[in-house]
């Protein structure tokens, strides 16, 4: 059975490091200590000590150890034996490049498909669709594919931004530019606002947080869900 939280940030304006979510992980995370850390997307091109130092201190306030996978002999042996995974936000591009070359991304997925319970914010919950193609990343290294987790039948946008009506901003909106995938591919696209995370418990699929997230299908005109929304059937 599957238990996995993919969030649109880490962190919302005026709070520290995780903060909002934490009560929920709190929950998410109740009987199990130990958790493992992958920091492959550092974030502004912090190292992996400095990032696993930063979740680290966060999850101290829920009474939970975070150990970081570059920190393993064996990265592939401790992602199969582990009862639960955090993957940080950062560069999608470089996070993906990373779980390829370290032969991550299949039993990755087999821990998750098994019952490890995942938790993934951003670029960490980017790699739970379909494919990383509606990452808003630059590609400052190049993957060996786009392909990423699948644990949802869709693509997610993390950090969507609704236009601003008095913006002087010129270029493409987000909604273009989830409109421009669709040109060239069909799988539907979430837009989690910042504050919002899915929820996925085996099969069923819920929008949790306090704002909607907007739905970008093929051929259809995008549109609002509620927070609480089930999304199972989006494919």
């Amino acid at each position: 059975m599957k238990h996995i939280i993919l969030a649109s940030t880490s962190t919302i304006h005026g709070s520290d490091y995780l903060d909002y979510i934490l009560p929920e992980l709190d929950i998410f995370f109740n009987d199990i200590e130990d958790i493992i850390f992958i920091p492959y997307a550092r974030p502004g091109g912090i190292t992996h000590n400095e990032y696993t130092k930063k979740a680290q201190e966060a999850f101290k306030k829920i009474n939970r150890t975070i150990i970081g996978l570059h920190q393993f002999d064996n990265p592939v042996e401790a992602i199969s034996n582990a009862k639960a995974i955090f993957t940080g936000g950062g560069n999608t591009f470089l996070l993906v490049q990373q779980l390829y070359k370290n032969n991550i991304i299949t039993p990755l997925k087999n821990s998750i498909l098994n019952g490890t319970k995942y938790f993934g914010t951003s670029a960490g919950s980017n790699i739970g669709g379909l494919t990383m193609n509606t990452t808003n990343d630059m590609p400052i290294v190049y993957p060996p594919s786009f392909k990423t987790l699948g644990l949802v039948s869709f693509n997610i946008n993390p950090h969507y931004l609704d236009p601003l009506p008095n913006s002087k901003h010129m270029g493409e909106t987000r909604e273009t530019r989830l409109k421009e995938f669709h040109k060239f591919n069909t799988q539907p696209v979430v837009g989690l606002r910042e504050g919002s995370w899915l929820e996925i418990a085996d099969k069923t699929i819920i929008l949790k947080g306090e704002l909607q997230a907007r739905i970008f299908e093929y051929n259809k005109p995008p549109y609002e869900v509620e927070t609480g929304t089930n999304l199972s059937n989006l494919k």
